[in-house]
């Protein structure tokens, strides 16, 4: 049996039984019925906005114009889930989900693809890659089932490059697959665990300590070399002032030293699996909470942040912390 979709055209589908409509058959219930008309409901709305006579704003809009609004939904998605704000949540999943609606009927316009490949594409790769679930493939833990999704992915790209309609291309990294266009912070742990995959990484967690130590030393090192008086925090009313400006030379090295530091956190935290990008959140939140303990506590002595001496400040931060669970 094949499927088309995530393994391409003609992929095989790793041990599963029966065909595609006993599988369909599997997994098919009452309630899906209703919500298959939700769903179509959705995308026809959606259709009626970008025909002629519908939505001016949503007719002009573009894949360039949306992509700012997909990355602002993922945002607000991953927040309501941070807040355990489920009724937002709701509302949050719905506006992102409008994405993917915007985005196909976009393409369908143009004779690309429509919703419905997206769906096919979508089901194909869930059950090409669970052979655990929809298979004989055998997988008791969640890495089991990794390393089972790593060799069918690498199976796929065989497959992908060895189709004659392809043109030949420089040799495929097993990094290809991390975009560029995400957060610094995650595409360096999403490039970190597939170099980890293939034994590229740290015997134990002490060799990341002492790389930490390591790109400290360096850091430290480019920061002496600043010329006089160094590095200096801004000063009140003049936003900005950092001394003399440093030579270019001089600034991309200290910039490559601090990106080697962060990028050794980003391992520290993988390796703890610990998501970075969560924790640097909590850490903003924690910030903004302390921040504004100390600015209600001035306010209540008649006082300004600007106007206030840090060690002031630095004891009604400690207070706040102090304060807390």
């Amino acid at each position: 049996m094949t499927l088309s979709g995530a393994g391409g055209p003609g992929a095989p589908v790793f041990g599963l039984p029966g065909d595609w409509a006993n599988l369909g058959r599997f997994i098919y219930s009452e309630s899906m019925s209703e919500t298959g008309e939700r769903f179509e409901r959705a995308v026809a709305i959606m259709a009626r906005l970008r025909a002629p006579g519908g939505c001016p704003w949503d007719r002009e809009q573009t894949f360039d114009t949306i992509k700012q609004y997909t990355l602002e939904e993922t945002y607000e998605v991953i927040e309501a889930i941070e807040n355990r704000d489920w009724s937002e949540l709701t509302g949050e999943l719905g506006d992102l989900l409008l994405q993917v609606l915007f985005y196909a009927e976009m393409a369908q316009e143009e004779g690309r693809f429509s919703i419905d490949d997206v769906l096919e594409r979508l089901s194909s790769k869930l059950v090409t890659r669970h052979p655990h679930v929809f298979g004989e493939v055998k997988a008791e833990t969640s890495a089991q089932v990794l390393r089972n999704w790593e060799a069918i992915k690498q199976q796929e790209r065989k497959l992908r490059e060895a189709a004659p309609h392809m043109e030949e291309e420089k040799p495929k990294s097993i990094l290809d697959g991390v975009s560029t266009a995400m957060p610094a912070l995650l595409e360096g742990l999403k490039l970190s665990n597939k170099a980890a995959h293939v034994g590229f990484d740290w015997p134990n967690i002490e060799g990341l300590f002492d790389k930490l130590k390591e790109e400290l030393a360096e850091l430290r090192h480019e920061v002496q070399r600043m010329p006089p008086p160094g590095p200096m925090p801004i000063g009140r009313g003049i936003a900005g002032a950092r001394g003399q400006a440093l030579p270019e030379e001089l600034k991309a090295r200290i910039e490559d030293e601090v990106g080697d530091l962060l990028f050794v956190l980003v391992n520290i935290a993988r390796y703890l699996n610990v998501d970075p990008e969560s924790s640097l959140r909590n850490t903003n939140r924690k910030f903004r909470r302390r921040f504004r303990h100390v600015e209600e506590a001035l306010r209540n002595a008649g006082k300004k942040p600007e106007d206030t001496s840090l060690a002031e400040m630095e004891a009604h931060w400690q207070a706040s912390k102090n304060n807390e669970p």
